[in-house]
């Protein structure tokens, strides 16, 4: 919890007691805020950058609305931090993305001030819409607000949203919260758009002079508003290069306007409500503000880990020279390294260049490395279009977001047969993040589509040889999956070794049971093994390292020498791993009693990987349990 006390937010619960202020209070209000954040998140870990960025906004927004009759959407919700201090939430803040503790987005079962669910990008514009319009439909008139950064606006969806709320001429506003920053820096043709609206001071001088007369004449001239808007259309297509976006699509454009001025933003937002129609207000902010850190390095602060809340200093241990090294960063210096030697191989990501470690190859070969903003279709299908034409797309997605790309995986890249490598990254589950960051269907909803490899490394040169693999021949479209987090191995950069494809390893040889592994399980597996040794019980232990196709000769050898098997994955059970392997049991006539471990068919909460790994029973000690409990029993024929 805080060690601070604060003279106004101590005393603020919900936005009801906001309200009872004076407009000139929220600005230290929002001192107050953006401090208490600063000094719980410094702390404990979360998303930092982008909630001190709308503290103002949050403020004024709880402070006009009448909340939470009406409706606030946070899209994505990494910046909704100062939301849940300012609902009911701040005594418990500090439990932020622990076990049992709040979530990092905003969730409807969580409070009744969260209206919707949000953890991926570009959905907030769309639900907003639904809400409205469902309000239309009933007969409730109040105000629905969709609070989406430019970052996200890249997203086909939020374009679906806006298209879609333009025509239906819906009661609904949507606040584009500008900060020129995803996690990584913006890029493409909308960034460059916005960027000159913003930076037009001739048309934001006069669009602000307009404003402030309107305010003074509007009780004596109801239709001020009216003649305003028609001359602000004028100068812009005067004024700017470009006309305006919004407009054309039906929306009512305001801005862009200081979006850390909160007394302008709360008298803004209070002219708004009574505003019918689609309208979107762009607000300019500064990720990371009020932390000269997080200001000056925004995408590392992005979400930080534990930091010193005065000097800004990064309090994680320093990497030791002995210690194994993250997953993205093995495949990060691994598509540099074999770009370098195969020049039809070329890279892609949605907005993710520093998390997925692309950025190594982004510096060292950018006309070769594409980051395509938040997009993951786009980013789909523009790998599908490069591999037509006999490039090499390695297309990293993190396994979550690649849920998003479903339809373009099937219909663009795996029907035409094309040979794109998806290296989809936080395979499994994900710790603090949560069910909407959890990657543990992908080894499900992969295999079941035709013309293409599934694969899982059990370690980091694993990973380098599938990858290596992937891009020897055409081998049509191939997925490599892997965690988040360290592997196992401190000499990882060994020579390349192809690996046949749909081959496993048979790593421990035993009689009493068979352990069939898919992925970095394999090293849990790897753990208890040992500890069944010391029990007298002889477990053999296969990595499978392919989901499809699998190993058909190794499956055949152990459905004849083994009556009791279990399979452990990093993924959900329910169509995955040990579904495909219980398949093949069936397929072929085979009985035996298989124990499969993985995801049960439930969401997953929030925790550390290592708490998760327990709840579902596929760390060392389930294995071991497992183990031990199968050979107990003697059964001729079950599946579990």
């Amino acid at each position: 919890m805080s060690d601070i006390s604060y003279n106004f937010l101590d005393k603020i619960e919900f936005p009801s007691d906001l309200k009872k202020l004076k407009t000139e209070d929220l600005i230290e209000v929002s001192k107050e805020l953006r401090q208490f954040i600063i000094d719980v998140v410094s702390a404990n870990p979360g998303h930092f950058g982008a909630s001190l960025g709308v503290v103002e906004l949050t403020v004024a927004l709880h402070y006009v609305l009448d909340t939470p009759f009406d409706q606030i959407i946070w899209d994505v919700g990494h910046q909704a931090y100062g939301h849940k201090i300012l609902t009911g939430r701040r005594k418990i803040f500090h439990t932020n993305r622990k076990a049992g503790g709040i979530s990092g987005f905003p969730r409807i079962a969580e409070s009744e001030y969260d209206s919707f669910g949000t953890g991926h990008s570009a959905t907030s514009i769309s639900a907003a819409l639904g809400i409205a319009t469902a309000d239309r439909q009933k007969g409730i008139k109040r105000n629905v607000v969709a609070v989406i950064g430019d970052g996200s606006l890249t997203g086909g969806l939020a374009f679906e949203g806006i298209n879609n709320a333009g025509m239906s001429g819906t009661d609904l506003l949507v606040i584009l919260n500008d900060n020129n920053m995803a996690i990584d820096p913006n890029v493409g043709a909308l960034k460059e758009y916005l960027t000159d609206i913003t930076t037009s001071r001739t048309y934001n001088r006069l669009k602000g002079e307009i404003w402030h007369l309107l305010g003074k004449i509007n009780k004596i001239a109801p239709h001020a508003r009216e003649y305003a808007q028609k001359l602000e259309n004028g100068l812009k297509s005067v004024l700017l290069r470009q006309s305006n976006l919004f407009e054309s699509m039906n929306f009512r454009y305001f801005g862009p306007v200081d979006g850390h001025d909160v007394v302008h933003l709360a008298k803004i937002l209070e002219d708004l409500k009574n505003i019918s129609g689609p309208k979107l207000l762009h607000v300019i902010t500064k990720k990371g503000k009020g932390f000269k850190q997080a200001e000056l390095n925004q995408t590392a602060f992005h979400s930080p880990g534990l930091f010193d809340k005065k000097t800004g200093e990064f309090l994680k241990k320093k990497k030791e020279k002995s210690q194994s090294p993250l997953y993205q960063d093995v495949f990060g210096e691994t598509v540099l390294e074999l770009a370098r030697q195969n020049e039809r191989i070329v890279a892609i990501t949605p907005a993710m260049p520093t998390g997925c470690s692309l950025k190594i190859m982004m510096d060292a070969m950018p006309e070769r490395t594409f980051d395509v903003g938040i997009a993951e279709q786009h980013a789909v299908t523009f790998s599908a279009g490069l591999a037509s034409q006999g490039l090499i797309p390695f297309c990293n997605i993190y396994s979550t977001f690649m849920q998003r790309a479903y339809d373009q995986l099937i219909h663009d890249v795996a029907l035409q047969n094309l040979n794109v490598v998806f290296c989809l990254d936080r395979g499994g589950l994900v710790g603090q993040d949560g069910p909407t960051h959890h990657g543990v269907y992908d080894l499900a909803y992969m295999r079941c589509i035709p013309n293409i490899i599934v694969a899982a490394p059990m370690n980091e040169e694993e990973l380098r040889n599938m990858m290596y693999t992937a891009q020897l021949k055409d081998n049509g479209t191939f997925s490599i999956r892997y965690p988040r987090g360290n592997g196992v191995m401190v000499n990882w950069k060994q020579p390349f070794r192809e690996i046949p494809i749909g081959n496993a390893r048979e790593l421990q040889k035993g009689h009493d049971i068979a352990i069939l592994t898919i992925g970095h399980v394999g090293n849990f597996a790897q753990e208890a093994l040992l500890r069944l040794e010391a029990d007298n019980i002889s477990a053999a232990h296969y990595d499978m390292r392919f989901v499809k196709p699998l190993d058909a000769e190794c499956l055949h050898y152990v459905f004849r020498n083994f009556k009791k098997i279990v399979t452990v994955e990093d993924g959900t059970i329910v169509g995955g791993f040990g579904s495909a392997v219980v398949e093949f049991m069936c397929d072929h006539g085979y009985q035996a009693a298989v124990k499969r471990l993985g995801v049960p068919d439930k969401y997953i909460e929030q925790g550390s990987q290592q708490e998760q790994y327990k709840e579902c029973g596929y760390d060392a000690e389930g294995i071991y349990q497992a183990v031990k409990s199968l050979v107990a029993v003697r059964v001729l024929s079950n599946v579990s």
